[in-house]
C-alpha cells in the first residue's frame, strides 16, 4: 500500500512538471514543431538513464525511493523515456532484432491505434 501511495506522489509531481516545462519551452520557442514534448522527452530519457544507473549501480537507495523517483515521477513525466530504456536494455544483452521490432511495431502499431481511437469517436 505504501509503495502506491510513493508512485501516487511521484506521478503527481512528474505530470505537473510535464505540464509545466511543455507549456513554458511552447511559449517561449512556439508551437509549430511539438517542442514541448519533444523536450520532456528527451530530458525523460536523460533522467531516467541518470536515475536508473545512479539508483541500480551506484547508490544505496531503498525501493520506496526508486520506485517514487522512477516509476512515479518519471513513469508520469514521460513514458517514452521507459520505452528508450527498455529498448536500450534490449541492446545491452544482444537482443538487436527484439529491439528493433519494439521500435517498429511501438510506432507503427501505435499511429494505427492512434488512428482507430480518432475514427471510433468521430463515430460515435
Amino acid at each position: 500500500m505504501f509503495n502506491l501511495l510513493f508512485i501516487g506522489a511521484g506521478g503527481f509531481l512528474g505530470a505537473i512538471s510535464r505540464y509545466l516545462l511543455s507549456a513554458w519551452v511552447g511559449q517561449r520557442f512556439g508551437r509549430s514543431f511539438p517542442l514541448g514534448t519533444f523536450t520532456v522527452n528527451v530530458l525523460g530519457c536523460f533522467i531516467i538513464g541518470l536515475l536508473m544507473t545512479l539508483l541500480t549501480d551506484k547508490l544505496l537507495v531503498s525501493y520506496r525511493w526508486r520506485v517514487f523517483l522512477i516509476i512515479g515521477f518519471v513513469g508520469s513525466f514521460t513514458t517514452f523515456s521507459t520505452f528508450e530504456y527498455e529498448t536500450g536494455t534490449l541492446l545491452r544483452d544482444g537482443e538487436w532484432f527484439i529491439a528493433a521490432m519494439n521500435v517498429a511495431l511501438s510506432l507503427f502499431v501505435g499511429f494505427i491505434a492512434l488512428k482507430a481511437g480518432e475514427i471510433l469517436a468521430r463515430s460515435i
